[in-house]
């Protein structure tokens, strides 16, 4: 999936946090709710400007950005 057709980073939209086009929805924050175990569902329901496309796109941002860090040290969180 080309992931790019969905999310974009603008330094004067959320600080240049990546975030889903035409919105101000950031993208880690769909994948942190993802990783908590929040539904997609649910996601849809509190976030109405994004499509089931939107969270597949995050997921394949995500590989791509994870693909990116391989062989470097993984942070844990505490």
């Amino acid at each position: 999936m080309d992931w790019t057709k969905y999310i974009h980073s603008d330094s004067d939209v959320v600080h240049g946090t990546p975030v889903f086009r035409n919105t101000r929805v950031p993208v880690p924050v769909v994948l942190d709710s993802l990783a908590q175990g929040i539904s997609t569902d649910e996601l849809l329901s509190s976030y109405p400007s994004l499509q089931p496309i939107h969270l597949n796109a995050a997921l394949a941002y995500a590989a791509d950005v994870a693909r990116d860090c391989a062989g470097t040290q993984v942070r844990t969180r505490r």
